[in-house]
């Protein structure tokens, strides 16, 4: 949601901005801006839509200058238009923003009062106009940045520029991240680390509350009660290198087919292979003490948590609860004290996980995180983290974040369940051996992707569809709706198969595709009920199954063998069809794959 990139330093500054929001793309945007200062004064380009008409503009009305600030900006308060595009300017400062500015109609009449004038629809424009309220009473532009960040309330990243000082970029951060990059002669910003990959692998973290001071020379941070403050300068491993698509068409596309890399190199970090055993990081609690898992997160990360709920559950006979994050903290859970509580989240700033992460901190819970982003807030704020090694996910649909989300969950119930004697070591064993077979078994289902591209032509024009699972394979269906609705805009739900008959039968016709999902396990039959009612009535199926279980159908479908696994990884190797289908599927109807409409990639405001 959102992107931010600044830059003060001796080289041109717009290029480098614009390839810096190039880089910010897969987090999802609908207008685009850059701010410079020429001859000590602001300069603005902005434009709707996407960065391309941007860059037109930029050709037709070129921007000088050495420090600036760019912004793709996710509609929140005012329509998508050039008017409420970021960056917003006055003549004395210019500023991005990610966030919600919650005060933001008490801040616009007081300011409108004393006779400063509005253009746009924002909420970032109050926060333009109270910086320069301060400055018009004499304060220079630090005090006035530190007195307007008093007086703003909600979730904010912010890049400032000033007019007549070409020698000052300002950040701050409340709840969206922040990062500053640190170069030879030149300092950066950016919404996260990849945005500043090209340019240095010298990145710190503002923590919650930070503000900075930037110079061509280095930055002086501080905290939110003004004190300087020192925080750690790490080496990044990302390089300009992994924003390219290798040659594939999308970078979804490309994100599908790194799975089995992704999912091997996460289980390299847990899974000892000679010994078939987890071992996971030291934990500062006993697992075998832990009497219940509260599991939160949202959207796909959520659908991750509800295969774990069965995992753990079956295996290691302890009680979880999952919860969508956004709901979490208002039904006020009774917690009891000493439970543990897993936060997932990919990019490990999602403001509603966050937000249910403090609750349950206050409510005295050991706090374990699964993230893609070790350096992030959600990481910082845990007691464990466990990471997947997905590396950068650009497409905003997930794709390898949820496969090796799936893969960590089941390394930890593997392990809840050895810490509580609840498996034995031959057990664990063969669950391990067959989690040491799914990468092998996901690159096997790719190397016939041509079926799924035949299969997407015969969706093209559902106006709905519906996905059945049972057990563990339930949640998997559930994302394969959610992949579909994302990336090709058709409607799509899923169901457990055992509901079927409590209402989504009636919506069986010879025009709504069912996709089923059903590896031969103890399941089967019932699923394979399932589906002779929805050919009974005239629905068309897709059935999902391996070659036992296609085998065994016995009624008229058009069926795929997928690899024979142990039911334990099946919703793994799952997820891999489900993926290709809506990839497909979209491709056919020309919808924007890696950054569908009206979506953003990481959710940073409630």
């Amino acid at each position: 949601m959102c992107g931010i990139v600044g830059i003060i330093g001796q080289s041109p500054a717009v290029p480098l901005l614009l390839d810096g929001l190039k880089r910010l793309e897969y987090r999802g945007y609908d207008s685009a801006g850059i701010a410079t200062l020429v001859d000590g004064q602001i300069e603005r380009r902005r434009a709707q839509g996407k960065l391309c008409n941007l860059e037109a503009l930029l050709v037709e009305q070129p921007m000088a200058g050495t420090i600036g600030i760019g912004h793709t900006r996710w509609a929140t308060h005012g329509v998508p238009n050039e008017i409420n595009a970021h960056p917003h300017a006055t003549r004395h400062v210019a500023v991005v923003h990610n966030g919600i500015i919650e005060n933001f109609l008490a801040l616009r009449a007081e300011l409108t009062a004393a006779g400063h004038h509005f253009e746009s629809d924002t909420d970032t424009e109050a926060v333009v106009q109270l910086i320069s309220h301060f400055l018009e009473q004499g304060f220079e532009p630090e005090v006035a940045t530190e007195k307007a960040l008093k007086r703003i309330e909600g979730a904010f990243a912010l890049g400032i520029l000033f007019a007549g000082r070409p020698d000052l970029l300002i950040a701050a951060r409340r709840g969206s991240p922040l990062a500053i990059g640190y170069g030879a002669g030149e300092m950066y910003l950016g919404s996260d680390a990849l945005a500043l990959a090209p340019l240095t692998q010298k990145i710190s973290y503002l923590a919650d509350g930070d503000w900075a001071i930037l110079s061509n020379q280095g930055a002086s941070i501080r905290d939110r009660e003004g004190h300087p403050v020192v925080r750690e300068v790490k080496q990044t491993l990302l390089s300009g290198a992994l924003m390219g698509k290798d040659g594939h068409r999308h970078f979804m596309h490309k994100e599908i087919f790194e799975q089995p890399q992704a999912i091997g190199d996460t289980l390299n970090t847990m899974l000892n292979p000679t010994s078939r055993t987890i071992s996971l990081a030291t934990l500062p609690f006993a697992l075998k003490a832990v009497q219940k898992v509260s599991i939160i997160a949202c959207g796909t990360s959520y659908y991750a948590g509800m295969v774990a709920k069965y995992w753990i559950e079956q295996l290691a006979r302890l009680p979880v609860e999952v919860d969508i994050a956004s709901e979490f903290r208002y039904r006020n859970p009774p917690m009891t004290p000493g439970g543990l509580a897993l936060f997932i989240s990919q990019s490990g700033e999602t403001a509603d996980t966050l937000a249910a992460l403090r609750y349950c901190r206050a409510q005295g819970q050991h706090i374990l995180c699964l993230v893609n982003v070790p350096e992030s807030t959600i990481a910082r704020e845990s007691d464990v983290v466990l990471q997947t090694v997905a590396g950068p996910e650009i497409g905003v649909a997930s794709t390898k974040a949820f496969t090796t989300q799936l893969t960590v969950l089941a390394c930890l119930a593997l392990a809840l369940a050895r810490s509580r004697d609840s498996i034995d070591h031959a057990t664990e064993a063969r669950l391990s051996s067959a989690l040491v077979e799914v990468p092998a078994r996901v690159a096997d289902v790719l190397v016939h992707e041509g079926r799924f591209k035949a299969l997407a032509d015969d969706l093209v024009g559902a106006r709905d569809v519906l996905y059945l699972g049972r057990g563990s394979n339930y949640p998997i269906a559930l994302e394969g709706a959610l992949k579909l609705k994302e990336v090709s805009y058709i409607h799509a739900e899923g169901y457990a198969a055992g509901e079927l008959k409590h209402g989504p039968i009636a919506l069986i016709d010879e025009a709504v595709p069912v996709i089923v999902l059903a590896p031969s396990d103890e399941l089967f039959d019932k699923t394979a009920s399932n589906v002779q009612e929805v050919v009974a009535r005239g629905g068309k199926v897709l059935f999902f199954s391996d070659a036992a279980g296609v085998d065994r159908l016995g009624v008229n479908a058009s069926c795929v063998a997928l690899p024979d696994v142990d039911s334990f990884v099946a919703p793994i190797l799952y997820a891999i069809p489900v993926q290709l289908l809506a990839y497909y599927v979209a491709v056919a109807k020309g919808t924007d794959v890696d950054q569908p409409r009206n979506l953003a990639k990481s959710v940073t405001v409630e």
